[in-house]
């Protein structure tokens, strides 16, 4: 167990860190989920909010293994923007869904927009199924610039934890929470699957798990 965040791990990002600028022009908080659910349809949706044990169970899965149709929800704690979305129909990425993502995750205090590493979406969904639930991911942080990311270094000063290679920077880490599931079931949860980094972080109420080497602090 690593003792602490490597250059690659999660920075500690207090929520106090995270209010957006109100002046900011952000997208209407229904259009996200409006788009997924008119783009893919009712069936695909319903995927989208069942957990991906069961989705295992009652249909084809894809070549890495997961079930051929995946499905993601969230709420994200700083936009207030909610997206349901079919990310994956018949083992392939679905293009629109991934710029749905893209936009929830983006770096919302600058309003710049990072492709998401797909492979942070399949842990994510592996992670609902382990967790069982139908609730959506609360997002805490998502998509960082290398500029967010120096002034959050500069905001928590030596002991934030911000580390300067942030896989936040590169669209392949996320900071979440689920209502209902314990900090620590959920840190556990994501620990079990035996991918990518995890780290806890009970002072501010989020896990951070990202695609990259397997660690956890």
């Amino acid at each position: 167990m690593d003792p602490s965040p490597d250059s690659h791990s999660d920075p500690f990002e207090p929520d106090g860190f995270l209010e957006p600028d109100p002046t900011m022009r952000m997208p209407e908080r229904h259009q996200l989920s409006r788009r997924s659910f008119l783009g893919f349809g009712a069936a695909a949706v319903a995927c989208a909010l069942m957990p991906s044990k069961a989705l295992a169970a009652a249909g084809v899965k894809a070549s890495n293994g997961l079930a051929a149709e995946r499905g993601l929800s969230f709420f994200h704690t700083h936009t207030g923007e909610r997206l349901t979305t079919a990310y994956c129909s018949a083992g392939e990425y679905v293009a629109p869904a991934l710029n749905d993502v893209n936009m929830l995750l983006r770096d919302f205090r600058v309003n710049k927009i990072k492709p998401i590493d797909p492979d942070l979406l399949d842990l994510l969904f592996e992670l609902n199924g382990v967790l069982g639930t139908d609730q959506p991911f609360h997002v805490i942080s998502g998509y960082r610039t290398p500029e967010t990311n120096a002034m959050l270094q500069e905001r928590g000063g030596a002991h934030s934890g911000v580390a300067s290679h942030s896989l936040h920077i590169e669209g392949k880490a996320i900071d979440i929470r689920v209502p209902g599931i314990r900090l620590e079931h959920l840190r556990d949860a994501a620990k079990s699957l035996e991918i990518g980094g995890v780290g806890y972080y009970p002072g501010s109420n989020f896990v951070h798990v990202d695609t990259g080497r397997v660690r956890h602090w």
